[in-house]
C-alpha cells in the first residue's frame, strides 16, 4: 500500500546557512519535506542575492531564527509534481520569491495580495503551517505549493531573471498599483541598485519619462542614462528634498527597508496633498504577470554571477554597494555536497 505524502521520508537536501550573527555561510545539511499532492519540486539551479539576506543572516532587523538559509529569488527546472498539482510538470522552468504559503482565506489573499497575508509564510527565516521551519535557495532543491510557483517564460535566461522574483517584483508592483506606468508621467527613481536599476528598465518599457536620483554621481550617472536609458540624473536622497520634488498629488513609495527609522515632515504633504505610501512585494498573480511583461520587453536584471564558495565575499561587497547590480549564485554548477 503506497505511503500519503505524510507518511514519506524527508528528502535530503544540501546548502549554505548562517549559524549566529556574523552572518558567515557555510555548508548546512537539512531536510525538505516530501512532495506532497499539490507540491512542485525543482532543482535549484540560480538564486539571487537580496540585500534582505544579508540583514536577515546578521539579524539587522530582529527575529533572525538560525541556522539561517536565506535565498528568495530562486529559479531551476522541475523534477517532480504531486498527484493533483495541474499547472507543472517535470522539466518545466520554474520559480520561487519571498512567498511559500499564505492562508488563501483573508481579504488580501482573496485579492491576490498573498504578500500582505497576516500569517503569509516567508520562504525562509519562517516557520511552515505545520510547524516546520523554511530554508531558502542557497541551496540544491525546493519543495513549494504549486500556487507559489511561478513559470519562467523559455526567453527569459534563468540566471538574469531569477532578481526578478524580489527586486522585480517589488518595484512593479508600486508602478502598476500607484498608476506610475501611464506613458508620458515622470518617476524618479531613488538609488540605483538592485531594485532601482530593474525600476528604472520596466519605468522605461511602460513609456514613463525617469529621472534616476542618487547620493553617487561619480560613478553612477553614466550607468543610468546611457546603458539604463534614463533620461535624467539628479544626486539627491534625504526624505525632505524628494517630497520637494513631487508635484502637486504627487506619490513618494517607499520599497527599501531602511537600517534607520526615517523623520517624516508632515508640512510638505500638506501642500499639494502629497502621499509617502510603502509597497512590499506583490502577490503570486502579479509575479506571474511581471516575469510575462519582463519576457515580452526582454528584461532582465543586470547580475554577476558568483560560485556558491564565493558567497561570504559576496555578502561583503554588498554592504559597500559593489556590484552591477545583483549578484546571482550559480547553485546548479556550484554547489557542491559535503
Amino acid at each position: 500500500m503506497a505511503k500519503s505524502p505524510e507518511q514519506q521520508p524527508p528528502v535530503q537536501a544540501f546548502g549554505w546557512a548562517a549559524r549566529d550573527t556574523s552572518g558567515v555561510l557555510t555548508p548546512f545539511k537539512f531536510s525538505r519535506r516530501a512532495t506532497g499532492d499539490k507540491d512542485v519540486t525543482f532543482k535549484v539551479l540560480y538564486c539571487g542575492i537580496c540585500h534582505s539576506d544579508l540583514h536577515q543572516i546578521k539579524n539587522e532587523w530582529g527575529g533572525t531564527n538560525y541556522p539561517c538559509l536565506p535565498g528568495h529569488e530562486i529559479v531551476g527546472v522541475v523534477t517532480e509534481v504531486g498527484t493533483k498539482v495541474k499547472k507543472f510538470k517535470v522539466g518545466d522552468r520554474v520559480g520561487v520569491g519571498g512567498i511559500v504559503w499564505s492562508c488563501h482565506t483573508c481579504e488580501d489573499c482573496s485579492n491576490n495580495l498573498e504578500n500582505y497575508c497576516p500569517k503569509l509564510v516567508l520562504t525562509y527565516n519562517s516557520t511552515y503551517y505545520d510547524g516546520t521551519p523554511t530554508y531558502g535557495g542557497y541551496s540544491d532543491l525546493m519543495v513549494v505549493d504549486e500556487h507559489f510557483v511561478i513559470a519562467i517564460p523559455e526567453n527569459l535566461p534563468l540566471d538574469a531573471c531569477a532578481p526578478l522574483l524580489c527586486a522585480g517584483i517589488t518595484t512593479y508592483s508600486p508602478l502598476r498599483h500607484f498608476g506610475l506606468d501611464r506613458a508620458g508621467m515622470h518617476v524618479g527613481v531613488v538609488g540605483l541598485g538592485g531594485l532601482g536599476h530593474t525600476a528604472v528598465k520596466f519605468a522605461k518599457a511602460f513609456g514613463v519619462k525617469v529621472t534616476v536620483i542618487s547620493t553617487s554621481p561619480g560613478k553612477q550617472q553614466q550607468e543610468a542614462t546611457e546603458r539604463l536609458r534614463a533620461d535624467s540624473f539628479f544626486a539627491q536622497h534625504p526624505l525632505l528634498p524628494l517630497i520637494g520634488l513631487l508635484k502637486s498629488h504627487g506619490k513618494l513609495v517607499m520599497v527599501g527597508a531602511p537600517d534607520k527609522p526615517l523623520e517624516l515632515p508632515v508640512f510638505p504633504l500638506l501642500m499639494g496633498r502629497k502621499i509617502v505610501a510603502g509597497s512590499g512585494g506583490g502577490g503570486i498573480k502579479e509575479t506571474q504577470e511581471m516575469i510575462n511583461f519582463a519576457a515580452k520587453h526582454n528584461i532582465t536584471a543586470d547580475i554577476e554571477l558568483i560560485p556558491m564558495d564565493y558567497v561570504n565575499t559576496a555578502m561583503e561587497r554588498l554592504v559597500k554597494a559593489d556590484v552591477r547590480y545583483r549578484f546571482v549564485i550559480d547553485i546548479g554548477n556550484t554547489l557542491k555536497a559535503v
